[in-house]
């Protein structure tokens, strides 16, 4: 099976051995982080019931991987446009938080699959102000330049 350029749910979480490679076929992507963790700690979780209707988060491509991060616990996930649901599994709130990809996925991952190393593989959404988003800086005027530099050339002195 090719390497996908953007990983999604359905590629990244995989029944380990002694599972058989198809045996979460029928899983939905959203649901599979779930399976995974239940299989690594053999043990059940609960189930998110519904949605919330107010939630929203919007997806992202981080490394080469589609994520969503938690706006509570700031932990992150990988995720599939195919089912545009997130559950984090470290706070297990009770419903399930709906997520925003952008209208045309395979725009986006066509953008980022230029980028040679997998792990610079990255993109936002303009409206997203998810933690640690990286920000446009303001270009330096020739003062903050000039003293930067002279920064530069004492620490190298």
């Amino acid at each position: 099976m090719p390497v996908p350029i953007v990983s999604r749910a359905e590629d990244f979480y995989a029944p380990a051995p002694p599972l058989r490679p198809d045996a979460w076929d029928l899983v939905p992507p959203a649901e599979r982080v779930i399976a995974y963790l239940e299989n690594a700690e053999k043990r059940g979780l609960p189930r998110p019931e519904g949605t919330d209707p107010d939630a929203l988060l919007i997806a992202r491509v981080d490394a080469g991987r589609w994520v969503a991060q938690c706006p509570v616990c700031l932990s992150a996930q990988v995720v599939s446009p195919a089912d545009p649901r997130f559950w984090c599994v470290g706070c297990q709130p009770a419903v399930w938080t709906t997520l925003r990809f952008p209208d045309d996925v395979s725009v986006v991952e066509d953008a980022v699959a230029g980028e040679p190393v997998k792990a610079r593989r990255f993109w936002w959404a303009s409206d997203d102000t998810a933690y640690n988003r990286p920000r446009p800086r303001a270009p330096l005027t020739l003062k903050q330049r000039a003293e930067q530099d002279l920064q530069n050339s004492m620490r190298r002195g």
